[in-house]
């Protein structure tokens, strides 16, 4: 499969390996989102993140009026630059929010609203989280519960609670969805608003995970008033507003694959260090067919990403891509990393910090954060219900 491979690409692609070597801040790798433990961290991530904006390699897409280039194959580019920096294990820009909202906003909304927020997207000085999944509403969006009032003055009251916030309690503004018209379909009742994360009634409260870290946040939302300047778009417009910007957010799979690429090479590595019977695992023939079913599974993976890409880039969407892409790169990010665990041994309870640690620690780490990926961004479940019904067209 060579997707996209032209000399121009390859070109380009050199261009920002060298550029990710030489800026990427020299911050640990960790196996989920790199979200800031310290102000000390944020501060770096906001810089990487507008050096990458100044430089066109995200944002590049933005009309050239708020600081894009538009080039041709911008979708290429787009997976080269996340392929790169997901080579190096250097950190995403943590604008993932705010790219969301920048596209709702050059899609969707007023002058004075993309004169009030572009410009700080692309610095990297304003952080946005985003806030759609609640309680009870995370595969089923659609049927949110947080009520956006409208006021008589104009403006709105909005009350309820949203989950699993990256970099909420970063945030200086989220990307908000709530529901405007309680009487509509679920899909239609719902209005698309930007708000301030430091209004009154805002509690962002982060949430400890089994690895250790908290990179999400449950946001609580009580009578919370904006005024009309926060709602992007018409009133009830929301759920439409939100799956166009969510549309833009083609490239992020590519990078699933090659950092999977990269555990299969630290696999294959781990696997030379550690012993099995007096021996290197390596050299154990049930253990390198298991490297090679793994390895073979990657480059499958690889091979359908592309696939996907090359119809995406023809204006071909297939409903079963995505969710086919997304199941086979959850499922096989935990079986590398409990292959690796099982080859540690005893070893492998041992976390970063102890001294013991086989890889500092990486493959609990992997382990622990791989579970998440077949939750987050809808369950495995749900994406075998998509593959099913909608992919394939089996009855419900």
């Amino acid at each position: 499969m060579k997707y996209g491979v032209t000399a121009e690409l390859n070109d380009f692609r050199a261009e920002v390996r060298d550029f990710v070597e030489r800026h990427a801040p020299a911050i640990p790798p960790k196996a989920g989102v790199r979200v800031a433990e310290d102000r000390d961290e944020l501060a770096l991530l906001k810089e990487w993140t507008g050096k990458l904006f100044e430089a066109g390699y995200i944002g590049g897409s933005w009309p050239r009026e708020y600081g894009g280039n538009g080039p041709d194959h911008q979708l290429e580019r787009d997976v080269v630059v996340g392929e790169e920096i997901a080579r190096q294990r250097a950190p995403a820009p943590i604008q993932g929010a705010a790219n969301l909202v920048a596209h709702a906003l050059i899609d969707h909304g007023t002058d004075e609203q993309k004169k009030a927020y572009l410009g700080g997207i692309r610095t990297g000085e304003h952080i946005f989280c985003q806030l759609f999944s609640e309680p009870g509403s995370g595969s089923d969006l659609a049927s949110l519960r947080t009520r956006a009032t409208r006021l008589d003055g104009g403006g709105f009251r909005i009350t309820g609670q949203k989950v699993w916030t990256t970099n909420g309690q970063w945030a200086d503004y989220g990307y908000l969805l709530a529901r405007t018209n309680p009487e509509a379909p679920k899909h239609k009742g719902i209005s698309a608003f930007i708000i301030d994360m430091t209004l009154p009634g805002i509690d962002v409260r982060p949430l400890r995970e089994m690895t250790g870290t908290a990179d999400f946040n449950e946001v609580f939302l009580d009578e919370v008033e904006v005024d009309q300047g926060a709602l992007i778009g018409e009133m009830d417009q929301g759920w439409r507003i939100a799956n166009s910007s969510l549309g833009h957010e083609r490239s992020g799979v590519a990078n699933n694959a090659v950092r999977l690429q990269r555990n299969i090479s630290a696999l294959i590595e781990l696997a030379g260090k550690v012993e099995r019977h007096g021996r290197p695992a390596i050299e154990d023939e049930s253990v390198r067919q298991r490297l090679g079913a793994l390895s073979a599974s990657v480059d499958a993976l690889s091979a359908l990403v592309y696939a996907a890409l090359s119809r995406v880039s023809r204006g071909e969407v297939r409903a079963g891509d995505a969710p086919m892409t997304k199941l086979m790169f959850s499922e096989l990010g935990v079986e590398i990393a409990s292959c690796a665990l099982e080859l540690c041994g005893e070893d492998g309870i041992l976390v970063s910090g102890d001294e013991s640690a086989v890889d500092h620690g990486r493959w609990q780490d992997e382990f622990l954060y791989a579970r998440a990926y077949t939750i987050a961004g809808g369950s495995s479940e749900i994406m075998r219900n998509m593959i099913a019904e909608r992919g394939l067209g089996l009855p419900r």
